[in-house]
């Protein structure tokens, strides 16, 4: 549904975007991860087409955006990090103005108006002003535009940022829904929100791709060992005897005391030992009551810290999943004079942002 093939960007003698190739099938969401900097946003902006690549390109539903730029963004929504809104309008009426915009036939734009104030959960709100309106409600107004033309991709940019947890988890819930009908890109910090929301992830660092997959391969091929969560209870205390006794098992590497809980250890083991009986065996042994016991992989956010820059250096590539090359990247840095291309007008009293569209 959106393929992006060699995409690199480059403003001047920096680089801040290097051959970035990856696919999106139709109904999947992929997450797209990076730290500050890393050229997310840049390659969104190519994805768009409010920034042209300097090499590269990028196809939507089978229109080249370069070659067919109408016709591919008539396929696309966009929800930009600050989306530009009207604070006068009312929500309808916006809406309105933005289906003009997008160049809906008259007798089309009330029924997909009435979609876009369904869909988004925005009927309580329809006729309030919107600078009244939470930022919570702003950004499904924002999703809201980015879908009132009946887009098969959609692409958001951290769509939850500055939201407090009760908006948060409104929002990915209508993440959630619009991801069913249609190819959804999600760029985000919140790793949870990835975990929850997306069936593939693709990570970013200083320009490059440096790991692709789903959540579940990624863990796998993690080079961190897997950890494995033990209770303890014992009259006698289980402390540092406790420690010494895990750490002598076969296949143990390292193990430490959760301070969280009382008798509660942390122990890291090789990724093909599972040392589960012999921790049994030894509280047996011992006669120590076992409350807990679970194995778990790294987490997503282990991994992205593993993966990703650590004190200004880029990382290795990361096995099998790693691609490109750190050479001559810089950070997302833009010139202030680029103009990114746009068709849309907007009027001179819009907050500040960008247009989704």
């Amino acid at each position: 549904m959106i393929e992006a093939r060699g995409l690199t960007r480059r403003f001047g003698d920096l680089t801040a975007v290097r051959d970035v190739s990856f696919q999106v099938e139709d109904g999947e969401i992929l997450g797209l991860l990076g730290p500050n900097g890393a050229g997310k946003t840049t390659t969104l902006r190519m994805l768009t087409g409010f920034l042209p690549p300097t090499d590269g390109s990028v196809t939507i539903a089978g229109h080249d955006l370069l070659d067919e730029p109408a016709v591919a963004r008539r396929e696309l929504g966009y929800l930009p990090e600050n989306v530009a809104l009207y604070p006068e309008m009312r929500v309808a009426e916006y809406l309105a103005f933005r289906a003009r915009l997008a160049r809906l036939p008259g007798r089309e734009r009330q029924p997909a108006i009435d979609r876009a104030i369904s869909g988004c959960l925005l009927g309580e709100v329809k006729d309030q002003i919107i600078g009244t309106l939470s930022k919570g409600y702003r950004q499904r107004v924002g999703l809201a535009a980015a879908i009132l033309h009946g887009p098969k991709v959609l692409i958001l940019d951290e769509p939850t940022v500055g939201l407090d947890p009760k908006q948060i988890i409104s929002i990915r819930e209508l993440i959630r829904d619009l991801g069913r009908e249609r190819t959804l890109i999600l760029s985000t910090h919140i790793l949870p929100e990835v975990e929850q929301l997306c069936q593939r992830v693709l990570i970013i660092d200083r320009g490059r791709v440096i790991a692709e997959g789903t959540p579940a391969e990624l863990q796998g091929h993690s080079d961190l060992s897997p950890e494995l969560v033990v209770t303890l209870v014992a009259s006698d205390g289980t402390g540092a005897d406790a420690i010494e006794a895990l750490t002598a098992l076969e296949g143990m590497q390292h193990v430490s005391a959760d301070g969280s809980v009382t008798g509660r250890f942390r122990a890291r083991h090789v990724r093909d030992a599972d040392p589960r009986e012999s921790v049994f065996r030894l509280a047996v042994e011992r006669g120590w009551t076992l409350l807990e016991m679970s194995q778990r992989r790294p987490s997503l956010e282990e991994l992205f810290v593993q993966l990703t820059t650590a004190q200004g250096e880029p990382t290795e590539p990361a096995g099998a999943l790693s691609q490109g090359s750190s050479e001559g990247v810089a950070s997302e840095t833009e010139p202030s004079d680029e103009v990114e291309p746009t068709d849309d007008v907007e009027p001179a009293n819009a907050e500040k942002g960008e247009d989704p569209q």
